[in-house]
């Protein structure tokens, strides 16, 4: 009896603790359908709104092939939160081109995480604390030990490569 109770508990646990995935409501503040929280990729370039515009911005998307070798070296063993709104203009064109540039540069799909946040960004579960989301999209690229090396905030200063180059080459102070 002792063991099922176990089993049990540790189920409670896990249920408790999951998340849903591709999470759809109702946004208060921009009322219209929005995902909130995780998201797969497939779910997100699936949801309706935010597939209108990304099977074009992907699609046109010229990636910098000069800077993709370098990119592709530099990027391996990181990890890259995207924060986005599936209502937001800026994500529906950037989050595209970045796909695009990450595929490039053969990033592994679970190396890259997407949080969608409501109209006030906001997501639920603390997913984004701490992460001081004032804009979106906001693309942050962490070390393997899970340190923050940079951000991308809204729109990339030069481009999303070079931006990616530069965050992952900056020299910290000692």
């Amino acid at each position: 009896m002792k063991y099922a109770f176990t089993i049990i508990l540790g189920l409670f646990f896990v249920s408790a603790n999951a998340q849903e995935i591709n999470k759809k409501l109702e946004d208060q503040i921009k009322h219209k359908q929005i995902m909130l929280n995780e998201c797969s990729r497939e779910g997100l370039v699936e949801f309706p709104e935010f597939k209108a515009s990304y099977d074009a911005n992907y699609e046109n998307y010229k990636v910098d092939s000069a800077s993709v070798p370098q990119l592709e070296k530099l990027i391996k063993g990181k990890k890259i939160k995207v924060v986005l709104g599936t209502w937001c203009g800026d994500s529906k064109y950037q989050v595209p081109n970045f796909l695009k540039v990450v595929d490039a540069a053969k990033v592994k799909e679970t190396d890259v995480t997407f949080i969608a946040v409501d109209g006030a960004k906001k997501a639920e579960n603390g997913l984004i604390d701490g992460l001081d989301i004032q804009r979106v999209p906001t693309f942050i690229v962490f070390d393997k030990k899970g340190k923050e090396l940079g951000r991308i905030i809204e729109n990339p200063k030069k481009s999303l490569e070079l931006d990616l180059i530069d965050i992952l080459t900056v020299k910290k102070s000692k």
